[in-house]
């Protein structure tokens, strides 16, 4: 058994009505790991040997094209798994995961993913329902980038952040990791130059303010109109 306090994942909304027992089925086998922030999890294309869960932190989810150009594809939040190539049937990592911030992950072997899943049904079923939500948000991020301005596309992101991985600052939103316009580039499918101009642009209108690697949003509902705008 796994000296991990079943606690530690209780609280998070996919170990909802878990049992002590499922908890602990759960954490068996399961080791604790702190990455410093830019520090790599694991890297694009190496074979894929463990499954993670974040704990506390967030991890930047970066992929490199056969052209060589890095793409951004998410950030993940404390409560998701992550590295789970067994689920999907592949066994290499198709992507590279850094800590954005100091993180605290659970990693178990990949070799433990099937038959975790035989030991912990519902589990099962709610990982299904989570890959299948996943799925949807890739949808939606290939119709975006195929349909909608450069504009609208960065206010999406920024929405999306904001709501995932945003704090309240006295009436601003703050995204809680560093973030640059780079980042942003990459996410949005967008060049630095037109992130640049676009967040200037917002910044001086009081939609948003950003700083070294921070960006707070402090007009909510000025953003939400610029991602629904029609082209």
């Amino acid at each position: 058994m796994s000296n991990i306090n079943h606690t530690l994942i209780a609280d998070f909304p996919v170990f909802e009505s878990f049992s002590t027992q499922e908890l602990n089925l759960v954490l068996n086998n399961a080791k604790s790991l702190r990455y410093p922030i830019g520090e790599i999890i694991f890297e694009q294309s190496a074979p894929a040997h463990s499954y993670f869960f974040l704990l506390h932190g967030h991890i930047r989810v970066t992929k490199i094209t056969p052209e060589g150009k890095q793409i951004g594809v998410r950030y993940i939040n404390p409560g998701e798994f992550f590295g789970i190539t067994e689920a999907i049937g592949i066994d290499r990592y198709p992507a590279t995961a850094t800590a954005a911030i100091d993180s605290i992950i659970l990693c178990w072997p990949s070799s433990n993913w099937h038959p975790l899943m035989k030991d912990v049904p519902k589990l099962a079923d709610k990982m299904l329902k989570i890959l299948g939500r996943k799925l949807q948000q890739t949808h939606t991020r290939i119709i975006e980038l195929t349909t909608q301005s450069s504009e609208q596309r960065i206010a999406n992101v920024l929405l999306d952040l904001s709501q995932n991985s945003g704090r309240q600052v006295g009436e601003n939103t703050e995204i809680t990791f560093p973030i640059s316009r780079q980042d942003i580039a990459e996410m949005t499918g967008n060049t630095l130059h037109t992130v640049s101009r676009i967040l200037s642009n917002w910044e001086s209108r009081s939609i948003v303010k950003s700083g070294r690697k921070r960006i707070s949003i402090t007009n909510l509902e000025a953003l939400k109109a610029l991602a629904q705008k029609n082209t």
